[in-house]
Formats: structure tokens, sequence, C-alpha cells
């Protein structure tokens, strides 16, 4: 059975403001040149990607 990481305060954040400004994940990755896995090791705290953990919350404007 897959096991699935519960997203964390940061990533509801992420999957909120995505919501808000009506773009997906995968387009927002294109569009910002943030690689998806990355992006989902953030929502999913899997890895702390402290990089684009810093993009994203600027591109977002969120609180990291």
């Amino acid at each position: 059975m897959n096991k699935r990481n519960p997203v964390t305060p940061f990533g509801w954040k992420i999957k909120q403001r995505l919501v808000e400004i009506q773009m997906d994940q995968r387009t927002f990755c294109d569009t910002y040149r943030v690689p998806a896995s990355r992006l989902s090791n953030l929502i999913h705290g899997t890895r702390k990607a402290k990089k684009y953990r810093k993009q994203v919350s600027t591109l977002l404007g969120i609180e990291e």
C-alpha cells in the first residue's frame, strides 16, 4: 500500500495561493522553472529544498 505524506502548513499556504491566482502546480512549475519534484517536496515536507522554498514563497507572496 502506498503511504502518502500529509500536507504541511506551508504546503497548504502554497496550495491556497495557487488557487487564488488560478494556477495549477504544473503551470506554476513550468512558468517559473521550479522542478515539480521540489514543489512537491515543499508541499509535503519530505525535503527542505531551501533554495526553492525561498523562491516559491517570494513568487507567491507567502511567508515561510
